[in-house]
Order: C-alpha cells, then sequence, then structure tokens
C-alpha cells in the first residue's frame, strides 16, 4: 500500500504526528417570531364597517372566537421550539474527538518487535508485527492489557523503523527475533485522533504538524500510535488510532 509523498515528507520532517479534528456546534434558534403575528388579523374592521345595520353585530362575537382561539396556538408553540435546541448538542458532541489534547502518559509493561517498512508496504508490515505478538501470546494463554501500540523511531525517503508492542501484565517467555519485553513511553504528551485508513494519515500529520507550528510547541524525536480498534480485525477503512506526540 502506497503512502502519499506528503505522509513521507512529515514523518521524515517531524517524526511526531497526530490527528485533529474539530467539531463545530450547530444550533437552530427556534422560530418565535410567527405567533405573534397570527391572533393579530383583521376581524376587528367588520363590525365597525356597517354601524347603520343591527344584524352585523351577529358576525362580531363570529370574528371574536377566532381571534380568543389564536392565543391557545401561541403557548403552545414555545414547548416545541424548545425542544429543538436540545437535539443538536448531544450529535455534535458524539463526534468530537481530542485535537491536541494535552495528557500524561503512564508508562506500561509491553512485549514487543522491532522493524523496519518501506513505504509502499507500510502498513502491511505493521501488521505482520500484531500478527507476530498476538500469535506468541494467544500461545501462551496471555491475554493483551491494553491497545496495541506503535513507537516510531526513525524515518528517510524510503521507509522507516519502528517498535510494535502490546501491552501485557506478566512477562512473556520463548521471545522470538527482535523481541524483547519493555515499557511503553510516558510523560507528558498532546492526543490526537484519527479515524479512517493508514493511508489517509498523512492528512492527519499535516494538521498536527501545523497545530504544533501554531502553538509554538517542540515535540520529542518520537511519536506514538494507539489503535483503538484491533487493526487485525477492523476493515481498514473503519480505524481508530489514538496519536500522542510526547513533548520536550
Amino acid at each position: 500500500m502506497q503512502l502519499s509523498c506528503a505522509f513521507r515528507l512529515v514523518l521524515a520532517g517531524l517524526i511526531a504526528a497526530a490527528v485533529p479534528i474539530g467539531a463545530v456546534l450547530a444550533q437552530s434558534p427556534a422560530p418565535s417570531a410567527s405567533p405573534t403575528p397570527a391572533p393579530a388579523a383583521s376581524p376587528s374592521p367588520a363590525p365597525t364597517a356597517s354601524p347603520t345595520s343591527q344584524a352585523s353585530p351577529a358576525p362580531a362575537p363570529s370574528a371574536s372566537p377566532t381571534s380568543s382561539a389564536s392565543p391557545s396556538p401561541a403557548p403552545s408553540s414555545p414547548p416545541a421550539a424548545a425542544q429543538t435546541p436540545a437535539t443538536p448538542p448531544p450529535a455534535a458532541a458524539q463526534a468530537a474527538d481530542p485535537f491536541g489534547e494535552a495528557i500524561t502518559l503512564e508508562a506500561r509493561k509491553v512485549v514487543t518487535i522491532k522493524g523496519n517498512a518501506n513505504w509502499d508496504s507500510a502498513f502491511e508490515t505493521l501488521i505482520d508485527a500484531f500478527k507476530a505478538l498476538a500469535a506468541l501470546l494467544d500461545k501462551q494463554g496471555i491475554k493483551p492489557a491494553g491497545n496495541a501500540l506503535i513507537v516510531y523511531t526513525s524515518t528517510d525517503d524510503t521507509g522507516f523503523t519502528f517498535i510494535a508492542g502490546i501491552p501485557v501484565g506478566q512477562d512473556v517467555k520463548g521471545l522470538g527475533k527482535n523481541m524483547s519485553m519493555g515499557q511503553s513511553p510516558e510523560g507528558k504528551s498532546l492526543k490526537f485522533v484519527h479515524r479512517g485508513s493508514y493511508d489517509n494519515m498523512d492528512n492527519t500529520y499535516e494538521a498536527i504538524t501545523n497545530h504544533l507550528d501554531e502553538k509554538r510547541l517542540e515535540a520529542k524525536d518520537l511519536f506514538i500510535e494507539e489503535y483503538i480498534t484491533d487493526p487485525l480485525k477492523t476493515a481498514e477503512d473503519k480505524l481508530v488510532i489514538n496519536v500522542y506526540v510526547p513533548l520536550k
């Protein structure tokens, strides 16, 4: 799977990246002006137009019930309008993801495997690393104690090096080639969220770079991806990935 040139440049120049998503809460104000003109129709001129005959007062009462009936819709309309703004905020709140949220990462025990990848087959290589770790844990009956992680350690024009890890609650034995026990990164970081395929992460990293520049923040020479959805079982376009940018 070939990643865009922009993605390569961002990783090579930053070695720290993440995802920005902002949510705009749109509230539609309820119409309050329409109930007022309704009762102020023109039934009153009708009785004053024919004062000579005595039959004209008869229509007058028939006009007044119409005007007296109009106030009743007026009070019923505000409650309906009051319910309208209550709906959008929850939907918008659910769609909002952290964008540069300041957090403190805590170190966790992880079983890791080191690797390197070419840009053209980056995601497939990461998946193979996760499969190797998952097979090792399954063989020993050890359940993961957290989400799978990728720590990017270096990049160049042709590819990158990485450490794939899975949090565990105990030491893992029988480690294979390039595998070891270790700890995940810790310390002050910024959290971003990426939703969608790995190929589309160049947009995320570009936005993160802009965010760091605007805020004049210095990132360390690594960044971390936490796979909230299981990359071995989730369609690539449905991935949800937390990206952490450790700060100096």
